[in-house]
């Protein structure tokens, strides 16, 4: 069953536009990465600066072996210091439950 890696950024408003690029970039070379599978890029409606990136992974194991070689990347390192405040992320499975 994969796993999503779910990250956060916030960027001022002056560096909504440079982080949004940025992030597109890195979710692009993440692609290149054993274990990836997708991923969507969500913008906040209100506060363009505001990404959420929901991505699924094979397993645990390549999420964590991705964040570990990336980490000192140029993308990532330049998302680092645009951002109002650092970047987050946490990992979820999928469950599913049915209402009626």
């Amino acid at each position: 069953m994969p796993i999503y890696a779910i990250w956060e950024s916030r960027f001022p408003a002056p560096a909504a536009t440079q982080g949004l690029e940025v992030t597109e970039a890195i979710w692009s070379d993440m692609r290149e990465f054993d274990g990836y599978l997708s991923h969507e890029l969500l913008v906040d409606i209100d506060a363009p600066g505001h990404l959420l990136i929901v991505s699924q992974w094979a397993s645990r194991q390549r999420a964590d072996e991705t964040l570990e070689k990336y980490a000192t990347h140029p993308n990532a390192l330049t998302a680092n210091r645009l951002v109002a405040e650092p970047r987050r992320r946490f990992l979820a499975i999928g469950a599913t439950r049915h209402t009626r």
